[in-house]
């Protein structure tokens, strides 16, 4: 079988990881090699170059001085998505070696143009309805798509029937560790992350805690999370892989503060692994994730004080869970082979029914 994996263009696919999508798109594509599928990766520039997959990069517009005076210009980065995502489905559309196109892209047109090409197109849904996808789906109500969780599949329910298979890690790159005394709390900077939430607690709690992500809105950074920092609650920047494990490995607790329906918590899968348990801020799918013994998921309250009291409750319920149990609780629920199997197994079942 021969697969297009379509990413999501905006970040280039490699570590470190701007996000988990980012993160799905690299591990999957190593894990269906090693399952015997070819792999066709089409990604943005600066992608990983040892994926051992075939990169289509996909290039920037050039838009003339008049297209860019224009009023109604939007902002650049849709122009060059559209136009990325036009690009590969056109080219696509002329290949007869492909079996099936699996769609990572969060962008509507590979969902619009489906039936422009000769094989199934299957689309993950990473995140909850958008704008951009929405519409599309409805307009498409035969479109194959599968949810990364059962709460991320009954959000898009209005629209489309949704597969669950929920995302896995690669339990190897992730070894239990000894732990610590410190918190962790590891994403992207951004306000549905809500990290000033995590330095809240460290705060009322005492601890020392790191923050380890990109800052992807400095506003944001400057405004909200920099006046909690000082020398005990701390940004250390975005880590490389192998250091970022010995990070969550060597921490008491991570904490997962999303402000947001959260579709699945890579992170949180990533901690447990290393034996580290989380609390989190039950939102969206984390809930499904992060319960005992792996972790506390506590249900929000209605302002920030509430969800950072309930917390901070719940923080020493976390603090005794055993380590053992919750790399166990990772083994059977987070795993990347199990997940890339059940994709395969669908994809078997959509190429023989084409």
């Amino acid at each position: 079988m021969k697969v297009v994996l379509l990413a999501h263009s905006r970040f280039p696919v490699r570590a470190p990881f701007a996000g988990g999508l980012e993160s799905f798109t690299w591990h999957l594509t190593r894990e269906l090699r090693a399952h015997g599928i070819e792999v066709v990766l089409m990604a943005g520039p600066g992608s990983d170059t040892t994926l051992g997959a075939e990169e289509l990069p996909v290039h920037a517009p050039q838009l003339s001085d008049l297209a860019r005076a224009d009023v109604s210009m939007p902002p650049g980065f849709q122009v060059h998505e559209t136009m990325a995502y036009l690009h590969a489905m056109r080219v696509l559309a002329g290949r007869d070696d492909i079996d099936l196109i699996h769609n990572n892209s969060l962008h509507y047109l590979p969902i619009s143009l489906a039936e422009t090409v000769a094989q199934p197109v299957l689309t993950t849904l990473h995140s909850p309805p958008t704008p951009w996808l929405e519409p599309a789906l409805a307009l498409n109500p035969r479109a194959a798509t599968v949810a990364v969780s059962r709460s991320v599949a009954r959000m898009w329910h209005h629209v489309t029937d949704a597969k669950v298979i929920p995302n896995g890690i690669d339990l190897r790159a992730w070894p239990i560790g000894d732990g610590g005394s410190d918190l962790v709390w590891v994403g992207r900077i951004v306000p549905e992350k809500a990290p000033h939430l995590a330095a809240a607690v460290a705060h009322a709690t005492g601890r020392a805690l790191s923050f380890i992500g990109p800052v992807h809105d400095r506003d944001y950074f400057d405004r909200h999370l920099a006046p909690h920092l000082d020398d005990r609650v701390r940004y250390i920047g975005h880590l490389a892989p192998g250091d970022l494990q010995a990070r969550l490995a060597g921490s008491a607790a991570c904490l997962v503060t999303p402000a947001w329906d959260e579709p699945y918590g890579l992170v949180a899968a990533e901690s447990m692994a290393c034996g580290t348990p989380v609390l989190a801020v039950g939102r969206g799918g984390l809930p499904e994730l992060v319960r005992p013994p792996g972790g506390c998921a506590v249900a929000p309250a209605e302002d920030d004080e509430g969800t950072v009291h309930r917390l901070v409750e719940a923080l020493p319920r976390v603090l005794a869970l055993d380590r053992r149990a919750v790399r166990r609780h990772a083994e059977k629920h987070c795993s990347l082979a199990v997940m890339t199997e059940r994709y395969v197994a669908h994809y078997e079942q959509l190429v023989a029914g084409r």
